[in-house]
């Protein structure tokens, strides 16, 4: 099973660059991806919400420095399925640290790569408690053949894309807005 997992773990990782198409990749000839995290997002047409929210909150140097950082990023899709006017709200300046404190939610401290996220889930018997940058955890979980996060208030994210790599970290995509 442990074995199986892996490979899962690989495959995906394997066809992740198409959810970032454009984003420079890590290839056998290059040792480090040509952008930062804020780069890779905004070479997406997938995350233009994302890269919106990351301006407003003010996260952009942040998330340019050094690093190296671990952001589970939601598509455009998943702030679309947020009920009516919540995104609108959020990137109101009156609502600058909410944003920062749901943004930097999706942000780990380190190069969580999917192998080792795979690896952490099985060690912790099923489930791993990741902290994120803003302070509360996430739990992760294999669910069917993928990971699933669950946040603080019960929602679940699918990691629908792996180890998209960036200069200062690596990128998962998700398919859910976590909340602290």
């Amino acid at each position: 099973m442990k074995h199986t997992r892996f490979i899962l773990a690989v495959s995906l990782a394997l066809l992740a660059p198409t959810a970032f198409a454009g984003t420079p990749m890590a290839s056998a000839a290059s040792t480090r991806p040509a952008t930062d995290i804020v780069g890779g997002a905004m070479a997406s047409p997938d995350h233009g919400t994302l890269v919106a929210a990351v301006k407003a909150a003010g996260l952009v140097d942040t998330l340019k420095g050094k690093g190296p950082f671990t952001v589970f990023a939601p598509t455009n899709a998943a702030f679309d399925a947020l009920p009516d006017g919540t995104v609108e709200t959020l990137l109101e300046p009156a609502n600058k640290a909410k944003l920062a404190s749901v943004l930097t939610y999706h942000v780990v401290a380190g190069n969580v790569d999917a192998a080792t996220l795979v690896e952490q889930i099985e060690a912790g018997g099923g489930s791993a408690t990741l902290t994120t940058v803003q302070g509360e955890p996430l739990t992760a979980r294999l669910q069917g053949d993928g990971v699933a996060l669950t946040d603080a208030q019960g929602n679940s994210a699918r990691v629908t894309a792996t180890d998209l790599r960036q200069s200062n970290g690596v990128i998962h995509v998700i398919d859910t807005v976590l909340m602290p």
